[in-house]
This record gives structure tokens, sequence and C-alpha cells, in this order.
């Protein structure tokens, strides 16, 4: 059976300024996936299939009608560090080899340390919908399986997304706590999402903010390796006696691909930049926008996180507006009382 919920709109917390009252949030929820509505957005979270952020074009801007053109928005898949994984290549689980020196994945080393990919394997997830008086927020978490030899399975992956009401994007953060110690772990996710087209047909611009410009459609109509254009390394950027980009915000600027129509600015913000260890943005098919965060020592017991904003904008200026309202921040706390982005 489905259950509708109806929010009573109110301020936003501190965070977020002040506005006018939006109309009630919606909720439906059934045995397969979250369907909820804002003033500003519609989106579905999947329990079952294709998991972890919002399903594949089902980010709906109401103010344009334009929505997501890829597989999802915020999806996670592997623990990762650098490093080949050929020396016991036989004894991973299928999931766990990765394969790297080739179109898809570019030519640097790197291994799973857990698995497996959650956004294709885990198959089901157990979201849990929190309503506050102005905003729906949706928990999920999943404790990984299979772990490399020597490594143990069991550290969990939560991801927290946050619906604020009078907004055209939602917060959200992912978090590991380990049960490994690493010298450079990180977590590879998408940020914001692929990009599906035809000869660029859905979009007309790639913004990458460690980039000058915008980067036009037409250069990515033939198929690249993510180490050969637009990448970003922090590793690279340290060697050259470089501080990360003050701002990590990467997207597309949408249009209609039947009509040519201009969309808005789908962009993704990760709140701390300095988090991220690499950027990814080639062409395989689709454009690919991989984000890996951490890539830093941890020891078993502790975690690490990265926050971020996704969603809709006029222009680059107005996402870099809201970015400087909230760069810092690396995590995400939520209740029936409200949330908060923290550090």
């Amino acid at each position: 059976m489905n259950v509708f919920f109806k929010l009573a709109p109110c301020c936003l917390l501190a965070v977020f300024a002040a506005h006018a009252a939006a109309e009630p949030i919606e909720v439906k929820e059934d045995e397969s996936q979250i369907t909820l509505a804002t003033d500003k957005l519609e989106a579905v979270v999947r329990k079952q299939g294709y998991v972890t952020g919002t399903a594949a074009g089902s980010l709906v801007d109401k103010q344009t009608g334009f929505r997501d053109a890829g597989f999802g928005l915020d999806i996670v898949d592997w623990i990762m560090e650098p490093g080949s994984d050929a020396a016991y290549r036989d004894q991973l689980p299928k999931e766990m080899v990765y394969q790297y020196g080739n179109a898809w994945h570019g030519r640097r080393p790197k291994r799973s340390l857990e698995g497996p990919q959650i956004c294709t394997q885990a198959k089901q997830l157990s979201p849990q919908v929190i309503r506050g008086k102005d905003f729906v927020a949706i928990e999920q978490s999943f404790a990984y399986k299979t772990a490399a030899p020597g490594k143990k399975t069991g550290s969990t992956w939560t991801q927290r997304i946050v619906f604020p009401a009078g907004k055209r994007y939602f917060v959200s953060s992912d978090r590991i706590d380990a049960v490994n110690d690493s010298p450079a772990m990180f977590l590879r996710i998408d940020m914001p999402g692929h990009i599906k087209h035809k000869a660029g047909d859905t979009f007309s611009e790639v913004y990458l903010s460690y980039f000058d410009q915008p980067i036009l459609a037409k250069e990515f109509l033939t198929d690249f390796a993510p180490d050969e254009r637009f990448n970003y390394r922090r590793d690279a950027w340290e060697a050259a006696g470089k501080k990360p980009p003050a701002r990590m915000i990467r997207g597309y600027k949408l249009r209609d691909p039947a009509t040519g129509k201009a969309g808005p600015w789908l962009v993704g913000m990760t709140l701390d930049p300095s988090i991220v260890s690499e950027a990814w943005c080639h062409q395989r098919g689709y454009v690919c926008m991989i984000e890996e965060f951490g890539e830093r020592p941890i020891k078993a017991g502790e975690s690490f996180s990265a926050a971020f904003i996704v969603g809709y904008f006029d222009s680059l200026a107005e996402a870099e507006q809201v970015y400087d309202q909230h760069r810092g921040h690396s995590g995400l706390v939520v209740d029936t009382n409200g949330w908060k982005l923290t550090k």
C-alpha cells in the first residue's frame, strides 16, 4: 500500500536563508522506491535495482521542466586505494577486479579494497524517510560484503539526502566508517552524474570549476580516456605548487534534444574542494563524471566523508553564490528537528 505524507511549511534552518512559505512536500513510498515532490523539485530514490542517490532522469526542475540526463545523481561505487591488484587478482571476487590501462579507467593503477559496487550489485537498500517541518530527508546505508585478501569486510557507507522546501537543489553527503587501515583510502561516486547523449543533443556545455571556461559539447563526440583530457588530480596540483581549486563545481547546461531549447545548469558541488583526490570528465559512450574523494591515510575505526549540493541553477554565477555560502563543509546531520552541514 502506498503511503502519503504532507509536511507543513516552516522557516529553514540557519544554514539557508528564510523564504516564503512553500507548498507542502509530498512523499510516496512503496516496496520499490520513494517518490517525493517539493514546490521546486521532483525526485525518486530507488530501493531495488540500480540504487544509491536519485534515480536516473528523476530529478525534475519544476521551474523549467528539465530533468537530469544521466544514470542518476550522487551514485556510489567501491571503497578503493591506489595500486594494482595484479598480484592477487585471481583471489578476488569478480565484482572487485579493477582493470586499468584502458580507455574506461585510464592508466593510473587503482584497486578495490571492499565491494561490491553498491549501485549495480547491492540490489536492495532500505532507505529511511526523515520528515521535518520544511524538508524531507532520505538516509540509507550499506555494509560492504567483499574485501581484498588480508582485508576485513564491513566498512559502512551512509548517504543522507535533504530536499529543502523552496530550493531547486538537494543537499547530500556520503560517509565511510572504515574497518580497514589504508595509506590512501577513497570512495568513488558519480558527481553530479553521467550525461547520456547522442552527439551532444542533451547538453550544450560542461563546466568544471578547475578550468577557465565551460567546455562545448562538441568536445565529447568521440571517446577518450579519463586521464587524457579534462582530468583533475589533487596530487598533480600539489606537485605544481598549487592549492586545491577555490570551488569544486562540476555540471552541464541542459538542452532539449527534440527542440534544442536551452535549459538550466545541473551542477554538483563538493563543498570542501580539498577532499577531492581525482575528478574525471571523459567520453565513453556517455560523458562520465566520476569523482573520488579521500585518498588520505585512515585507520580502522575512523571515518571520512564529503558533502554536496546538487541541482539546478539559471547561471554559474548563481551556483557560485550558493557554493560560497556553504563552502568548507564535509558532513551532513539530520533528524526530525532539522538538518545542518558540518565540518
